[in-house]
């Protein structure tokens, strides 16, 4: 975007164009769960008059898939930032002062000046401190969301520390591709902040494809070959031929040389105005490193608040209306306000759950599925405050509610939107009318 508006731009990135988005979370997951969705279906094929045998998943080709698309995409960012006048110094950079022509920063022994500076280092993994972790990191018997795409064998079994987004679609794929799953989560529910409703549909779901699962169930120490974990009344040892540690990320701040500039870091993150300042020198930041919403999607939207801004705009930054997805099988996705919430911010608000069956497309391409659309609307004015989907074709369909709620579109109103029919969107309309 800063490219785009002719400013003269410097964009240093110390691996590779793209982030954790392209290398270690959303394409390298969206591409082996689209495989694993194939592969599900074919073994369901009978229910839907496709007979298939001798299926199986070949993950050297999943693999080999994976990263043609990361290659592509990289390829894409590239081009475009070429197109722009983006100069692309691949090095770590450091901040080392501040003088009157603007913000200093080294990288690959140069220095460079900017009368801007916009920060977006992204995040790391977080390790917990569990006994024999830290070990096993380093043999590798545990891994992280930057080791796991690069597995090249199948383990026989995994046990998969976090029962979150990522946690839980790295479950799904290798339950799909033939590890014995085991996930273990400390909260009493899977998915983190979803609608509990949402949260125990698809638990239940995942159960019947294979995935165990240990809730409010703690990990207190991790050996070669196993995890032991302990409840109020038990403890025990899951057999582990791989672990993944997925419990959330953290800002990546180490070594930027903030001290340099009079930027102190609140709560391991960066603190940002509505404009995405840091302070009013000209220091913005976007993305993870800010830890408001560790998305792509919100990072994407956060630079673009922070260039308008530099530029003389007046747009902020509304993290109301992010949606969120979790890409298993069936998916959930969800926007705005859920029910808890709701009544957290004392709002007046009614519920309104409406069967994914009302759906003619989801009937037929669901053979006995059991999702479920999610509204909450407020009173006495009858407003959109927040949807929450599980379903197939969720994460295609969630944008809408987004701008319905940004729009602060009343149910009414909703109901006169004509959707494509059979198409899963009409079932926000099915909701409206029950309102």
């Amino acid at each position: 975007m800063a490219g785009r508006a002719g400013l003269k731009t410097l964009l240093i990135e110390k691996r590779s164009v793209g982030g954790v988005c392209l290398y270690e979370g959303c394409i390298p997951s969206k591409t082996w769960l689209h495989s694993a969705k194939i592969y599900h279906d074919a073994l369901r094929g009978s229910l839907y008059g496709v007979k298939a045998e001798q299926l199986s998943l070949d993950h050297a080709k999943v693999m080999a898939r994976k990263n043609k698309v990361v290659r592509i995409l990289t390829a894409g960012i590239k081009n475009k930032l070429q197109k722009y006048n983006v100069t692309l110094l691949e090095a770590t950079g450091k901040i080392v002062g501040r003088e009157e022509a603007g913000i200093k920063v080294e990288a690959a022994g140069e220095l460079y000046t900017g009368k801007k500076l916009l920060i977006a280092s992204g995040s790391k993994p977080v390790i917990p401190e569990i006994a024999g972790l830290r070990e096993a990191l380093g043999t590798g018997c545990v891994l992280t969301s930057t080791e796991i795409f690069n597995l090249q064998k199948i383990p026989t079994s995994l046990v998969v520390i976090g029962g979150g987004a990522i946690g839980l679609e790295m479950a799904s794929y290798f339950n799909a591709a033939g590890s014995r799953v085991t996930v273990v989560e400390l909260q009493e529910q899977i998915g983190g902040e979803i609608d509990a409703d949402l949260a125990q549909i698809l638990l239940h779901n995942l159960r019947k494809q294979g995935i165990e699962f240990h809730l409010a169930t703690k990990v207190t120490a991790v050996r070669e070959g196993a995890v032991q974990v302990a409840t109020e009344d038990r403890t025990e040892a899951i057999t582990a031929e791989k672990v993944l540690l997925s419990v959330g990320r953290r800002p990546s701040l180490d070594g930027l040389g903030l001290e340099k500039i009079g930027i102190q870091p609140e709560q391991g993150r960066l603190q940002i105005d509505e404009y995405g300042r840091c302070d009013r020198s000209g220091v913005y930041a976007a993305g993870d490193v800010t830890g408001r919403s560790m998305l792509a999607h919100t990072a994407y939207r956060e630079a673009e608040v922070c260039i308008g801004h530099l530029l003389g705009g007046v747009e902020t930054m509304n993290y109301g209306t992010i949606p969120a997805v979790i890409y298993t099988d069936p998916e959930v996705a969800a926007v705005g306000e859920t029910p808890q919430s709701a009544a957290a911010k004392g709002l007046a608000f009614e519920v309104i759950k409406t069967s994914m069956r009302y759906s003619g497309r989801y009937l037929a391409e669901t053979e006995g599925g059991d999702g479920l659309c999610k509204l909450v609307i407020s009173r006495p004015d009858r407003r959109l405050l927040g949807m929450h989907l599980i379903s197939r074709y969720a994460s295609e369909l969630i944008y809408g509610a987004g701008m319905m709620i940004e729009q602060g579109m009343t149910v009414d109103e909703i109901g006169k939107i004509v959707f494509p029919h059979p198409t899963v969107s009409e079932i926000i309309k099915e909701a409206a009318f029950q309102v």
